[in-house]
Order: structure tokens, then C-alpha cells, then sequence
């Protein structure tokens, strides 16, 4: 842009441009007339030049206008070439951005998928703990209400009894509900030999001094709580004494079996009086586990009577074993010798074979002259 007073002029209008190249050329043709007049007109010599510089001005702002528009192509190609890097630059990162966002929610989905499915997974399992807390809080429920009744506890005890039992003996060692000389009905009775002959096993639970004792909150009902124990307990014990223990037809010692462990622990722990009572009365009380390894002291010695009932037959056993050794003894002696008698036939036999096979190799080389003489054939002597 150039002003001109108060006029503006834009050198890139088309128009300016046309004019200014025509009064170039005016002023051009103005001064090869001026020239050509030149020797005519000295007086015209000053505006000559004026003109002159006017036109090398016109000319120079002509050549400035082409580098001005050249620079201007130029910054405008670099700006071009600029945008674009930069738009293929801002295209790469947004293309690495929406990548790395597609990947990260992928993983992002994976690992929700996987959180999901393992929280489903728990919840299932809590599911099927929640069916099992559910399923096990009515069996406590119907394990109470069992226990509420005297009859059924009792049954349950004799179950529990049973049980024991039959997985610590063989099942002709004992009877379950066993009726004596007297019409009592013990709950079990182990045959053991004499002595100390048959003993009786009994189930009792007193459950309900156990349950005050433990729902005692002064000391009035527990001491109320401890005289229920010392009488039930007493009780028990004295009828398992009067009823189970026969001489000559039993041991002279019973058992009482407590079907609960915590019931065994308190009465050991705090009524020790009624244990030494029992061992006075030779009724022995037991709980499950103490049941199971008396038990088993009972298997060891039925297994020892009957070895001993069968002593007599397992002499004969080893004599007629120790009989049987000595013939396989006398078996094998004569299996050796005729071992020994096979090794020397074939110990000739191979002796034989070795002189059928040199004499072979002979005549194979038709070495006949170097052949020695044959001592005359013996043949055998018959007896």
C-alpha cells in the first residue's frame, strides 16, 4: 500500500498495476522525445530530468512490487507447506490418541468383563453358602428340637452309640439293645471273653442341668444348675449300676456314654466328686472320642481271645507247614541234581560240537595229507 496525500493505492490491484506500466511506457516515450529534442531544447534540460528520475523511481517501485509479490508467494507456499505438516502431525497424534483410547477402553472392557465375571462367581458362591447357612440352621433347628425331648434325645444318643461302634468292632462283637437275665434292655453289649466277660454300654444325656448351667446368670441359679447336674448325674449312674452289672452273667463294670463332649468337659472341669462316684460304682464314664479308643483297647483283646481259641489249630497249621517245607526241601535237592546231571550232558555235548566243527573246517580245505591218522573206533561194550 502507498498514500498519496489522502488517497491510498494498492500496489496488487490489477488497475494500479496497468497504470502504473502505462505511465511507465508514457514516460518512457516522453523521454526519447525529450531526447531526440534534446539538442533543440536545452531550455527543457531540468524538466528532462526530472522525468528521468521519475521514471528509474517508477521503474524501481515496479522491480520492488515483483520481489514484494515473489516474498509474498514465498511465505505463502511455506505456510501451505507449514498447515500441512501440521495437519499431518495433529492427523498422527490423533490417530496414536484414538489407538491408545481403543486400546485402553479394550482393556478396560476386558478387565470389567473379567471383574464381572468374577464377582458373578461370588455371588454365586455366596448363593450357595447363603443355602447352606440356610439348610444348616434348620438342621440346628430340627438338632433342637430333637434334643427338647427325652425320647428323642435318647434315640439320638443310642444313634450316635451305634455309629461309634460299628466302626470300632466287628459286627459279631457286640448286640445293640441286648436284654439281660433281669428283662433290662441295655443300649449295647460287647461280648468280651471272661474275664471280665460281657460289659454294658449306656447312653445318657442330661442335657437339660447342662443347658441351665450354662444359662446361669447369678450365683443362685448356678448353684441350683450344679445340684440339677450332681442329681441327674447320681441317678444315671446308680441305674446303670443296679440294672448292667450281673455277676456271672457281665462284666463288673459298665460304661455311661455322653454323647456330647461339652457335657464330658464340664462335668471333669467341675464335678469331679461324680466322676470318682463312678469309678466307686464301677461305671466308667466316656464321651464319643474317649468311647472310641476304649473301643478299640476292647478290639485288641477280643483279637487276642480269639488267637488264643485258635492256638491249638495254629499249631497245626505250622506243623503241617513245617511239613510242607521239608518235602520242598527234598523237592529241590533232587531238582539239583538233575540240574547238575543236565550241565555235564551238556557240557559234553558242547565238547562234541567243538570236534564235529574243527574236523569240518579239515575236509573244508581238502587238506587231506596233513590229515593225522584216526585212532581205531572203539565202539561201546554192551553190558
Amino acid at each position: 500500500m502507498i498514500e498519496l496525500g489522502a488517497h491510498l493505492i494498492d500496489l496488487q490491484d490489477p488497475l494500479v498495476q496497468a497504470a502504473l506500466a502505462s505511465a511507465a511506457v508514457l514516460l518512457l516515450l516522453i523521454l526519447l522525445m525529450l531526447r531526440a529534442s534534446l539538442r533543440t531544447a536545452k531550455a527543457l534540460d531540468p524538466l528532462a530530468g526530472t522525468l528521468l528520475q521519475l521514471a528509474q523511481r517508477v521503474q524501481a517501485l515496479s522491480d520492488g512490487q515483483h520481489q514484494l509479490a515473489g516474498g509474498l508467494h514465498h511465505v505463502s507456499e511455506a505456510q501451505a507447506a507449514s498447515q500441512s505438516r501440521m495437519l499431518q502431525l495433529m492427523e498422527a497424534r490423533l490417530a496414536e490418541v484414538n489407538r491408545a483410547m481403543t486400546e485402553s477402553l479394550h482393556g478396560s472392557a476386558t478387565r470389567t468383563a473379567r471383574s464381572l465375571g468374577d464377582l458373578q462367581q461370588r455371588l454365586a458362591a455366596i448363593d450357595k453358602a447363603q443355602a447352606n447357612i440356610e439348610k444348616l440352621s434348620g438342621n440346628v433347628l430340627g438338632l433342637q428340637d430333637i434334643l427338647s425331648n427325652k425320647q428323642t434325645r435318647g434315640a439320638f444318643g443310642e444313634i450316635q452309640l451305634h455309629d461309634i461302634v460299628q466302626k470300632a468292632l466287628p459286627r459279631d462283637s457286640y448286640t445293640m439293645q441286648a436284654t439281660l437275665s433281669n428283662g433290662r434292655r441295655a443300649d449295647c453289649l460287647i461280648h468280651l471273653p471272661h474275664p471280665p466277660g460281657p460289659m454294658v454300654i449306656d447312653s445318657k444325656f442330661p442335657l437339660e442341668a447342662y443347658e441351665a448351667l450354662r444359662r446361669a446368670e447369678n450365683q443362685s441359679q448356678l448353684i441350683e444348675a450344679q445340684r440339677m447336674m450332681r442329681i441327674s448325674l447320681r441317678s444315671h449312674i446308680r441305674a446303670i449300676a443296679d440294672r448292667y452289672i450281673i455277676e456271672g452273667e457281665t462284666a463288673d463294670g459298665a460304661l455311661l456314654f455322653l454323647p456330647s463332649e461339652a457335657v464330658y468337659a464340664e462335668l471333669h472341669a467341675n464335678f469331679p466328686e461324680l466322676v470318682r462316684e463312678g469309678f466307686a460304682a464301677k461305671v466308667w464314664i466316656v464321651s464319643p472320642t474317649t468311647c472310641m479308643a476304649t473301643l478299640h483297647t476292647m478290639r485288641a483283646v477280643l483279637k487276642d481271645a480269639r488267637m488264643r481259641a485258635q492256638a491249638g489249630a495254629i499249631r497245626r497249621e505250622l506243623a503241617a507247614l513245617h511239613a510242607d517245607v521239608g518235602r520242598l526241601g527234598e523237592r529241590v535237592a533232587n531238582l539239583d541234581r538233575h540240574f547238575g546231571m543236565a550241565a555235564r550232558d551238556i557240557e559234553e555235548i558242547r565238547t562234541s560240537a567243538e570236534k564235529a566243527g574243527k574236523r569240518a573246517h579239515r575236509l573244508d580245505n581238502f587238506d587231506f595229507e596233513e590229515l593225522a591218522p584216526e585212532p581205531p573206533l572203539r565202539l561201546p561194550v554192551e553190558s
